[in-house]
């Protein structure tokens, strides 16, 4: 079955912006037009493709058809920079907006230098928890994940980035208050903690390390949850808690948004590893292409390695 590229795109713009209303400023058409696009792409499939929610979403053949929509949309804007400049009042000559979920803490440090080192592409990035962001693959809204999965998901490949690495730290004076004998599970199980997130499981895998070389239960503190990687640092350098400070980068390099890390103590010399690795569409194409070499080179420059074994 054929199906029509201006319908893909009104469909793929629908998802992307949030609303028909937003769609349509998009394209630069009216909401109706809009409509009229992606209703005749459903009729065409036979089911409903969206959920008119707030925002929308796509439904599950809907996610089918908008991978097919940014497909044809990348595969598209690689033909048109191959036949030369275009200057027509469809502005087909913009450039390809490639969409890529990444982590919090790589987009704090690593990925945007990355990003801007692809020329002629635009990037529409998700936010999500690395353990969260390759579920955006095959729903169709992200071509690229940066995850911890190594395993690629249907329809994907996959290669290692190299770690993001954590260590355990406080501000002095917390450590001095709390951790007066050191950072045993008893005291651990009453100094407040910070956490990125609900879904931030980085303290407390460093927590079960502590009660299984202890042999006790596993701590289970007061957490402060400040969800952005410059603020949950800020926290942590105030004494609202210990945390895991990082990601750190691999030896010689830095990172800004760590600096200065001059006011903070370690509360141990372990430290833990959260390997990284690169899913993306598998689709022959010279936009993904280069944008994972980016990725790629960037990560290999300032993230320490994964380990063989991982």
């Amino acid at each position: 079955m054929r199906w029509d590229s201006g319908q893909l795109a009104a469909l793929a713009t629908v998802v992307t912006e949030g609303s028909f209303e937003a769609a349509a400023r998009a394209l630069h058409v009216t909401p109706s037009a809009v409509s009229q696009r992606v209703r005749a792409l459903e009729n065409a499939a036979g089911t409903v493709l969206v959920q008119r929610t707030r925002p929308t979403a796509p439904t599950a053949p809907g996610r089918t058809l908008l991978r097919l929509a940014r497909q044809v949309e990348l595969l598209g804007a690689e033909a048109a920079a191959e036949l030369g400049p275009v200057d027509d009042a469809e502005g087909t000559g913009r450039p390809v907006t490639v969409p890529i979920a990444v982590n919090a803490d790589s987009l704090a440090t690593w990925l945007v230098p990355a990003l801007s080192a692809v020329d002629g592409v635009c990037f529409d990035v998700h936010v999500a928890d690395q353990d969260r962001t390759v579920e955006l693959l095959p729903a169709g809204v992200v071509m690229a994940a940066v995850t911890s999965q190594r395993e690629p998901v249907q329809g994907c490949t996959s290669v290692p980035l190299g770690v993001t690495r954590y260590r355990p730290a406080a501000a002095h004076a917390f450590a001095e208050r709390w951790f007066p004998h050191g950072p045993t599970p008893e005291a651990l199980g009453t100094a407040p903690m910070v956490v990125f997130a609900r879904t931030d499981d980085l303290q407390d895998r460093w927590l079960r390390i502590v009660a299984r070389e202890a042999g006790t239960d596993v701590p289970d503190p007061p957490r402060h949850h400040v969800p952005s990687t410059a603020e949950f640092l800020a926290a942590v350098r105030a004494g609202m808690g210990w945390g895991m400070w990082g990601p750190l980068p691999r030896v010689g390099e830095r990172f800004s948004v760590l600096e200065p890390a001059d006011d903070v103590t370690w509360l141990t010399e372990e430290t833990v590893d959260v390997p990284l690795h690169l899913q993306q569409w598998r689709l022959r194409s010279a936009v993904l292409d280069r944008v994972t070499d980016a990725l790629r080179e960037q990560a290999r420059r300032v993230l320490p390695p994964v380990a063989a074994h991982t």
